[in-house]
């Protein structure tokens, strides 16, 4: 290498050296001026100048982007003449607006080495040309999220294309000029934040006020200012104590800046003096807003005018004070709550009743100690929830005697309340009920003697009697009656199956607890599950609220389920699930219901048969049959005629007001001859019809009531149950043949049945069906 190579190397160097001192120098430059607030124009202007500076001969530019309407406006150009910025300023962003233009469009750095023939300067090159700018090199800046805030850019009086030197440059410039302008905007944000805040809280009907970490006031809303009597005018600083009342100024103090030293939110109240002179009670409020690191920033706090609460608390005090001395003269338990709930005085009967002193009973446990641990808890429980309601309540509880006794008082809270409607105090007053309490439990003993008395003297009054088949039942029901066991009462309609059902409840344990009828043949299939188990809201068109069903109302009680051959399929599955698990859900719930309930059933269908023909579930047949009882027919206990019609004579005579004391023996006779298909709810029409027409002492009846009319058999009588049998046989049989001897799988007889395979299995073992030889036929 020659000496000149060499001293060219050298110079570049050197070149170089001074170029990367002088950036590092501004960059540092502006970086202060960023840091000490300066204006975004001179920001800006001295980022341009910096580049001019290094760049010699260039001429930078930065545009920021309006995002309202997509424009370019110049915010620094030192060099660039007035003429390019005024005919550049406003442009539309746009694919092919110039070397900036394009740039925001594209967001991408756009080099133009040669105004002269670029097609994207076509409508602008007139202008740069006529200053001798020949080359453009534009680059977006973007935000921190990723917006386009603007350009910046660098003009060439040469054609030519960008150096490495210059793409650092443009970046470098991008970057800082990114910086500048969103701190810029984020300070204009938070003025304008401020700004309203302010007004904001100006508008606030309460003393607000603002300090520096030290606790240093920066700043008091318009109605703190106007109470102290200060003008806008006046400084904001005043001295934090200057307005608080002598007596209260040191504790004031002390107060608050060990709190603001802490660094914890603090609360006090102080009598601060008014534009007046005069004095009035607040409470003062402050709260730390901290910054990322969790260094205090701001204190904000609030005064609150309490005059008037402090005044009242006064009187309530002297209120309270002579009230003391009233009630400790009432021979009766009074106690004197706070608002939570918890004792603030208990006159001298408490004491003396309870042998504690004042101190203990303010105590938070005192109550587990005094009141009987069975009615702690349900105590509790009411206590809380209606103290949080704010409503008067009693309850009735065992409180001990200092001797270790325990006595019944009737305990009855009522709330105190301000004039503004706050509850300030709860006055909870004690009355002794323990002879009432004994005297209830005395008659309640008596009327359960007198009621099983009665129970055992009449336990079947309303089942008149004494045949034979009668007699069985009863001995039937006496002896299920005590056990829970279901029940499955038989018998045709109107033999008295719902009266066997009360005599079974009222001779159970549960007798003294509901007995819940269901009439399932009077209910609609569409609304029989709700009737049954219940509702939600919403669970269906015109639920309006939730509805509890009849096993709910029977808990601990009986439920009797008349007609329970006319339940649907889908009611029957929830039927089993109660008596299997001993729970349901709700018609529109999910959540299951545990009940205790006993179950008593009845009907007057063959059961069996609807079995067979699948009407009604094999296995809830079975769950219900646990103890079946077949109740005779009127037919079947001819014996018991006259006994039966002598009671009901005597019954509807009585609601007629009527006499009628004797009846005909023919009228007897014809009764014990008629075959009552309708059994006893046929014979009380009948003689319910003969006594409103009877007009003697004498009863008697229209003997053309009991005539029925022979109805000719056009053929021999068959059982349904055999009518049923065979043309279940027939329809099995049809369906074995199309499907050629298959019961499972998709092609089987069961599928086309719609039933299990399993039930199939067991119509075709019942009905005595061959069903290989449906396979054999289809063999040859």
């Amino acid at each position: 290498m020659n000496t000149d190579s060499v001293e060219l190397a050298e110079g570049a160097q050197v070149d170089d050296l001074k170029r990367a001192e002088t950036w590092l120098a501004g960059e540092n430059r502006l970086l202060e001026m960023i840091a000490k607030g300066n204006s975004l124009n001179v920001i800006l202007d001295g980022l341009c100048r910096l580049v001019e500076e290094i760049s010699s001969g260039s001429l930078a530019t930065i545009l920021l982007l309006d995002p309202n309407d997509n424009r370019l406006w110049h915010a620094a150009a030192p060099s660039l003449p007035k003429s390019c910025t005024d005919a550049i300023d406003g442009i539309v962003i746009g694919p092919s607006v110039g070397s900036c233009g394009t740039a925001a469009y594209r967001r991408e750095p756009v080099i133009v080495s040669d105004i002269a023939t670029d097609p994207l300067w076509a409508d602008y090159r007139h202008l740069p040309l006529s200053h001798g700018l020949q080359a453009s090199w534009s680059a977006p800046i973007f935000s921190s999220e990723g917006s386009v805030l603007g350009t910046f850019a660098i003009y060439a009086r040469e054609p030519g294309n960008p150096g490495p030197q210059h793409h650092k440059i443009i970046e470098q410039i991008s970057h800082l000029a990114s910086i500048a302008i969103e701190r810029n905007r984020a300070e204009e944000k938070l003025r304008q934040s401020e700004s309203e805040l302010r007004q904001l809280i100006d508008a606030v009907p309460h003393h607000i006020f603002v300090l520096g970490p030290d606790g240093s006031r920066l700043y008091s809303n318009q109605v703190a200012r106007e109470y102290h009597g200060l003008t806008p005018e006046d400084p904001q600083e005043e001295r934090p104590a200057m307005f608080v009342h002598p007596d209260d100024r040191e504790r004031v103090l002390a107060e608050r800046q060990s709190l603001i030293s802490r660094g914890a939110p603090y609360e006090m109240e102080a009598r601060l003096r008014g534009k007046n002179g005069q004095y009035r009670w607040f409470l003062i409020r402050g709260n730390p807003l901290r910054d990322e690191q969790g260094r205090i920033i701001r204190w904000y706090g609030t005064r609150t005018d309490i005059e008037d609460r402090r005044r009242a608390e006064e009187k309530l005090r002297q209120d309270e004070r002579e009230l003391r001395r009233i009630t400790d003269a009432i021979p009766q338990a009074i106690s004197v709550l706070a608002p939570d709930g918890s004792t603030l005085h208990a006159n001298e009967f408490v004491l003396d009743y309870t042998g504690l002193s004042l101190e203990d009973v303010k105590a938070d446990d005192f109550r587990a100690g005094l009141f009987h641990p069975d009615d702690l808890e349900r105590l509790r429980d009411e206590r809380r929830e209606a103290l949080s309601r704010g409503e008067p309540f009693e309850a009735e509880l065992r409180a001990r005697r200092k001797d270790g006794r325990y006595r019944w008082f009737l305990v009855r809270y009522n709330p105190f309340h301000d004039e503004n409607g706050n509850i300030i105090r709860w006055y909870a007053t004690g009355t002794d009920i323990e002879d009432r309490k004994q005297a209830e439990e005395r008659v309640q003993k008596e009327n359960l003697a007198l009621r099983e008395e009665i129970d055992h003297s009449s336990m079947f009054e309303e089942i008149v009697g004494s045949s034979e088949p009668l007699r069985k039942v009863l001995a039937q029901v006496g002896k299920v009656a005590p056990v829970d066991s279901t029940v499955l009462i038989l018998g045709e309609t109107g033999t008295g199956k719902e009266l066997i059902a009360r005599a079974i409840h009222k001779r159970s344990k549960r007798s003294t607890r509901a007995f819940i009828r269901v009439n399932c043949a009077a209910i609609p299939q569409s609304l029989i599950a709700s009737e049954l188990f219940g509702h939600e809201k919403g669970a269906f068109t015109g639920a309006l609220q939730r509805r509890l069903g009849r096993f709910e109302l029977a808990d601990g009680g009986t439920i009797f389920l008349d007609e329970i051959g006319e339940l649907p399929a889908e009611t029957q599955i929830a039927l089993l699930r109660v008596l299997q698990e001993r729970e349901f859900e709700r018609v529109g719930s999910s959540q299951p219901i545990s009940v205790d309930v006993r179950v008593l059933a009845a009907t007057n269908r063959d059961l069996k048969a609807a079995v067979a023909i699948g009407t009604f579930r094999e296995d809830l047949f079975y769950r219900l049959n646990v103890f079946p009882i077949q109740i005779p027919s009127l037919r079947e206990r001819a014996d018991d005629i006259p006994l039966l019609v002598e009671y009901l004579i005597e019954r509807y005579a009585k609601k007629a007001g009527k006499k009628i004391r004797n009846i005909r023996k023919k009228t007897l006779e014809l009764f014990q001859a008629y075959d009552w298909q309708g059994n006893i709810r046929e014979l009380q029409n009948v003689i319910e019809r003969a006594v409103v027409l009877c007009d003697s002492e004498t009863f008697s009846v229209d003997e053309t009531w009991l005539k029925r009319e022979g109805r000719p058999l056009s053929g021999p009588s068959v059982p349904f149950v055999a009518t049923v049998a065979e043309r279940e046989r027939e329809i099995i049989g049809a369906a074995l043949a199309a499907c050629q001897g298959r019961i499972a799988g998709p092609s089987g007889a069961a599928a086309k049945l719609g039933i299990p395979r399993q039930t199939l299995d067991s119509k075709i073992k019942t009905l005595g069906i061959d069903k290989h030889r449906f396979k054999a036929r289809h063999a040859d």
